[in-house]
């Protein structure tokens, strides 16, 4: 608005000025007239003024010379004392003057105005003026430029001319003119133009299309005129055309058919086949047009070719008369070219497990087109070839299966209704240990990249680097993407659906010729903030008045980035705030101050930390607490030994006292007894006892006549557990320094018959072996006078031999019934048994 007003002003000013010299001019001319003299033709003036030229060039000199009439009663008896005024500006006159003198010269060395009165005036009080002269400087006009014609096709048809008149103002009135010459016709025209107007319009009766013309224009003020550059044109050649409407159709594959129109008012031109056209297009994926492919004398359809299969692409035209402006492009129009087999070949990334159950291979196979790979087509799926036979079918870009280990590579196509693909060869690879990639990081690279890098050792075979992600939040096969660098690469630019504040793991595996090495793999965020959550403090005070604060580790999806550390501030209730930094792995720290009253967690990102919830507490002195801890431990402890005193000592319960007082038999009387007698008589057991036999433990082992050495040497050797009565056999029964050697348990008797029912009766004597076990036998046992045993089963033994003991005058007092002595022995009474049951 100021802009404005200034230039408001300055117009107002030069108006005024302007204003100001033209009343100047009259005022002069009236003063002259007043001052003149009158004679026979009537009034005539005082001086007359003579210059050069009342227009010059702008700096150039300027001389006058001012001639006062001697009838002039202004100077009639008088001196004459003549001064020059340029405006109100005192001017010296020339040397040549005099008092006596009527006439005066003055000279302008540069005239630097662009318009100014030059006045003569004779001294007087005040001075009178007696003549005068305006004089305007310039400079001649400058040759038109840039002069430009341009055919309008569009009804009425017309020819507009316009052209530049120059930098340098001329300061003077400069008229313009158009001339335009038809030679055919031989027919000339001239248009003037207003001042400061410079374009001009041809009206369509005044030149004819086909035919050449000549155009310039001409400016001309008072210090000259300049004539421009002539142009030479045929009207149609100057025409711009309407933008063109165009329509795609596919009828061929790999190209897209464009038919096209002019605009209807100039429909006429298009059969002529001069026109020249230029096509441009792009697919639906990118931003940029390609170059504009120019097609000459062109005439609809053009064919537009050389593009991709089953491919979106949008199309322009523009056209143009020979060597006229070309068209504006015209509107976008899409086609879609027509659907092949897709081509090219495909990245793959694969998983390996084995499962030694089944022997087989677990198979993750990953795949995505490769720079060079088109689907050409649409509905494009996958299909995975094991031995030409499919393994896997899906539009996804994943496949699990499983597979011999025999098997060495797979095969990956491509599908669409068109056809398939080659086949891309996957090779199986193995794990090896050789590590490879030392370390690795990756940082946000714009608004949804990461710029991953690593460093790693040199080493053969090495083929590439397969660098795989995945979102952490997220679980499934389908979420995990993957990219392949060169092996002589170090990071690469990963792309994809990033979202801020989530975590990725990142893994970068070196992949060889046959085999796979170890990855490094890091979690990255693409931005990060502040933890959402603190987790709560939990306090405890150790045996050492120390202080014990651990807490719980953030859950992943509310950390918002990578946990830097943990801070602690703690303080008591007159000291300072102290802090403790924790490292992220520990998430506990002890205070050493056991006076802490407070304390707070502050959990710190990348992005920001957060402060959790202050906790307060206090804790009784430890002294205090020690002293009664002591006290009542003391106490518990002293009441339960006088309960256990009191119960062991007065309690009449003989199975608590034997807890405490087991009864241990004499080793010295527990030794084995070997009872053999000349006069001893086998007599057969019964086989026809309709008696049942109830055993919890026994084993009956076939004991051949006479033992190998071998034999005998693995039945003393045998460790098998014989805790119970007749289980096993702890040792040789023909062996009669034999001692139980079982360091865990020994059986309390071993009872060995040569054979069993209806067996012909041995030639040796039966032998009962007594075990040296520390246990007793029967609870009743007193630990230093045995009983005497009698055998039961051996009905025909003589008294002497029915019973066994430490001495051969052991005698029961009184035979009791033997039916019921079977009571007290259930597992010798097991030993009398039938041919039936022994079967």
């Amino acid at each position: 608005m100021l802009y404005h007003l200034l230039v408001l002003g300055r117009c107002l000013y030069v108006g005024f000025i302007i204003m100001i010299s033209k009343w100047m001019s009259v005022i002069v001319m009236l003063v002259t007239f007043v001052n003149g003299a009158r004679n026979e033709d009537g009034i005539q003036p005082c001086a007359k003024v003579h210059t050069s030229s009342s227009v010059v060039p702008l700096g150039s000199p300027v001389t006058a010379t001012c001639v006062i009439r001697e009838d002039c009663p202004l100077v009639t008896g008088q001196a004459v004392h003549i001064e020059w005024r340029l405006d109100d500006r005192l001017i010296p006159s020339s040397p040549e003057a005099s008092e006596s003198s009527r006439v005066s010269r003055a000279v302008i060395s540069s005239f630097n105005h662009t318009r100014a009165i030059l006045t003569c005036c004779i001294q007087a009080s005040p001075p009178q003026v007696v003549a005068g002269v305006e004089i305007r400087a310039g400079y001649p006009p400058e040759a038109p430029q840039n002069l430009t014609c341009q055919t309008n096709l569009t009804n009425p048809i017309t020819i507009t001319c316009s052209w530049d008149p120059g930098q340098r103002e001329t300061h003077l009135p400069t008229q313009y003119s158009l001339h335009t010459e038809m030679w055919a016709e031989n027919e000339n025209y001239s248009y003037k133009l207003p001042q400061g107007v410079h374009h001009y319009t041809i009206p369509r009766f005044e030149f004819v299309l086909f035919y050449d013309m000549k155009i310039y224009v001409k400016a001309v003020n008072e210090l000259g005129e300049t004539t421009s550059a002539p142009l030479v044109l045929e009207p149609v050649s100057s025409a711009k055309f309407d933008p063109p409407s165009i329509q795609v159709i596919s009828e061929r594959y790999g190209c897209l058919r464009l038919n096209w129109n002019l605009s209807p008012d100039q429909a006429w031109l298009q059969s002529c086949g001069l026109l020249n056209l230029e096509y441009r297009f792009k697919s639906v994926d990118s931003t940029q047009w390609n170059d504009p492919v120019l097609v000459q004398n062109a005439k609809t359809p053009v064919d537009m070719c050389h593009l991709l299969h089953w491919t979106r692409y949008f199309a322009q035209i523009r056209v143009r008369y020979q060597q006229s402006p070309w068209s504006e492009w015209s509107s976008s129009q899409s086609g879609v070219t027509l659907e092949s087999a897709p081509t090219g070949r495909l990245d793959s990334w694969m998983e390996i497990s084995e499962d030694p159950l089944l022997k087989q291979l677990n198979i993750s196979l990953f795949w995505k087109p490769s720079k060079g790979f088109r689907a050409n087509g649409q509905n494009v799926s996958y299909i995975v070839l094991v031995q030409r036979r499919v393994v896997c079918s899906t539009r996804e870009n994943y496949c699990t299966f499983s597979l011999s280990r025999s098997i060495k590579k797979v095969y990956v196509k491509a599908v669409n209704a068109a056809g398939k693909s080659s086949p891309t060869v996957v090779q199986i690879y193995k794990h090896k240990a050789h590590p490879v990639v030392l370390d690795a990081t990756a940082v946000p690279y714009g608004n949804n990249s990461f710029l991953v890098q690593w460093r790693s050792m040199d080493s053969s075979g090495l083929s590439d680097y397969v660098v795989k992600w995945r979102p952490l939040l997220k679980s499934g096969l389908s979420h995990i993407q993957f990219d392949i660098a060169g092996q002589n690469q170090s990071s690469i630019v990963i792309t994809g659906s990033f979202e801020p504040y989530k975590p990725y793991g990142i893994s970068v595996y070196p992949r060889f010729t046959d085999g796979i090495g170890p990855p490094k793999t890091f979690n990255a965020y693409l931005r990060e903030k502040a933890p959402s959550m603190v987790p709560k403090l939990h306090i405890q005070k150790t045996w050492n008045s120390d202080i014990k604060i651990t807490w719980d580790e953030i859950p992943l999806d509310q950390r918002n980035g990578k946990i830097q550390d943990y801070t602690v501030f703690y303080w008591n209730q007159k000291g300072p705030v102290n802090v403790v930094n924790v490292d992220t792995e520990k998430r506990s720290v002890i205070l050493k101050d056991p006076s802490v009253h407070g304390a707070v967690l502050m959990v710190s990102t990348f992005g920001g930390s957060l402060n959790g919830s202050a906790v307060h507490f206090e804790f009784q002195p430890f002294d205090e607490v020690a002293s009664a801890m002591i006290v009542i431990g003391s106490v518990f402890g002293l009441s339960l030994l006088i309960i256990f005193i009191v119960l062991t000592c007065f309690s009449k319960h003989e199975r608590f006292k034997g807890i405490f007082w087991p009864v241990v038999p004499d080793p010295a009387n527990s030794f084995v007894l070997r009872l053999t007698s000349e006069s001893t008589q086998y007599t057969h057991p019964s086989c026809d006892s309709e008696d049942p036999i109830y055993l919890s433990h026994l084993s009956f082992p076939d004991i051949p006549m006479k033992l190998s050495k071998e034999e005998d040497d693995l039945w003393i050797n045998s460790s098998e557990e014989t805790s119970d009565l007749g289980e096993s056999i702890c040792g040789s029964p023909f062996i009669t320094e034999f001692s139980g050697s079982n360091s865990d348990s020994v059986p309390y008797a071993t009872v060995v018959f040569s054979g069993f029912c209806n067996s012909p009766p041995p030639k040796e004597p039966h032998v009962y072996l007594r075990s040296e076990s520390t246990q007793p036998l029967l609870e009743a046992e007193e630990p230093f006078t045995p009983k005497c045993y009698q055998n039961l089963a051996l009905g025909g033994m003589t008294e002497e031999q029915h019973f066994f003991g430490p001495s051969h005058d052991c005698v029961p007092e009184e035979v009791a019934d033997p039916e019921s002595l079977w009571d007290d022995f259930p597992f010798l009474r097991a030993l009398a048994m039938n041919d039936t049951e022994n079967d």
